[in-house]
């Protein structure tokens, strides 16, 4: 798909989308054609974005960001500013949110994000009509320790163990969080809990729960939020670590019935262009088993931290991606946060700033044909009607 002018939603992209995105004009919504989002229930902006993300396939990948509105490098908590826009002019298509820390009912997550100001970030990224996934980085319900104190905790929350009603008590906390995001609809999000789930630093990991354990846990979850407390604005998301095959992808995989969106999180094969191969090996992998399976693939998170390659961008991260047919079919790619350096004391950031040693090559990125910001975006939660 080509470029599209800076600024607000652009006319050229909707009218070069048209055919495919119009919103609905009269009557009621109309219904999306082929795959589905697994709850058959899910509200008509959920299932417009499930249907939207596919057809967007190959024409553009949505650049994200986590925390892109509470803070950056040298700000925080400051209305309108983002890395990314003050970068590219433009704000990410994809807001990384995440709820650790509700879970224990604190004021604010892991990241030191208030919750209340979350709320109000979520549902202004979706007014602009970007695209908002949640991670949920939660505490160990057996210990209370942070999600890295990796003493199994899997089987205690599972039906009829001695955690379980305390994890349907977080679930419920989560359910009247996400509930309370509404502009005026409920705003669908991408839910990606117990993610990383190959890797071994998680209580939810491979080292600590087994395949089936795992699967148990993932398909209670999505039948508690979805059945018994009627959340219907969610699009499921399983990730994965770096992986070497689709065998070894699958192992933990919870059944097509309880996943719209397979996806898989990167630090590892990004690292410079020597990896690219491998990189791109892993991206057509998701993108095959996701769309044999009629779901969504995406590079859930990725990136290096405090990018030194000033050509980072373009010859690492989008080299990777375009060199393979069917790895540039991926819906997004979300590189992780920017912290304070004034809070933090340390320089932890995935995204440029105004300056940074790669911020004209994230230009150039964010030009390129197949990069899509948020003011490239057509209207991705009206469906089209037949």
């Amino acid at each position: 798909m080509g470029r599209c002018s800076k600024g607000a939603l652009p006319r050229s992209a909707a009218a070069s989308l048209a055919t495919l995105l119009l919103a609905c004009q009269a009557g009621g919504p109309p219904e999306p054609r082929g795959p589905a989002p697994i709850d058959p229930g899910a509200t008509a902006e959920t299932r417009a974005l499930f249907a939207n993300l596919r057809r967007l396939t190959g024409k553009g990948v949505l650049f994200g960001h986590q925390d892109d509105l509470a803070y950056g490098v040298q700000w925080s908590n400051q209305p309108g500013r983002s890395d990314v826009k003050e970068t590219a002019g433009s704000y990410p298509a994809v807001y990384g949110w995440d709820v650790g820390g509700l879970e224990a009912d604190a004021g604010a997550n892991l990241d030191a994000v208030a919750f209340e100001r979350q709320r109000g970030w979520i549902v202004e990224g979706f007014r602009r009509g970007g695209v908002i996934t949640l991670s949920w980085h939660m505490r160990n319900p057996v210990t209370g320790g942070n999600a890295w104190d990796t003493i199994r905790a899997v089987p205690a929350m599972l039906p009829g163990g001695v955690q379980h009603e305390h994890y349907r008590q977080w679930l419920d906390r989560f359910a009247d969080y996400v509930n309370s995001l509404r502009a005026p609809v409920l705003v669908p999000m991408i839910f990606r809990p117990f993610h990383e789930t190959s890797g071994g630093w998680f209580w939810w990991g491979a080292r600590h729960a087994t395949p089936d354990e795992y699967k148990q846990l993932w398909r209670f979850t999505v039948e508690y939020l979805r059945d018994r407390r009627g959340m219907h604005n969610l699009l499921w998301a399983y990730s994965t670590d770096v992986f070497d095959s689709k065998q070894a992808y699958l192992e933990r995989y919870p059944g097509d019935a309880y996943v719209d969106v397979l996806g898989f999180d990167d630090y590892q094969s990004v690292r410079s262009p020597a990896t690219r191969a491998v990189f791109a090996r892993r991206l057509r992998d998701v993108v095959e088993l996701a769309e044999a399976r009629g779901k969504i693939a995406a590079l859930t998170e990725t990136g290096v931290e405090g990018v030194p390659d000033s050509l980072w961008w373009t010859g690492t991260l989008l080299a990777g991606i375009e060199s393979d047919s069917v790895a540039r079919r991926i819906a997004w790619v979300l590189v992780w946060r920017n912290a304070t350096f004034e809070r933090e004391h340390r320089y932890h950031f995935f995204a440029p700033y105004p300056g940074q040693a790669s911020a004209a090559d994230f230009v150039r990125f964010a030009k390129d044909p197949l990069v899509l910001l948020e003011n490239e975006l057509p209207d991705l939660y009206h469906l089209e009607r037949p």
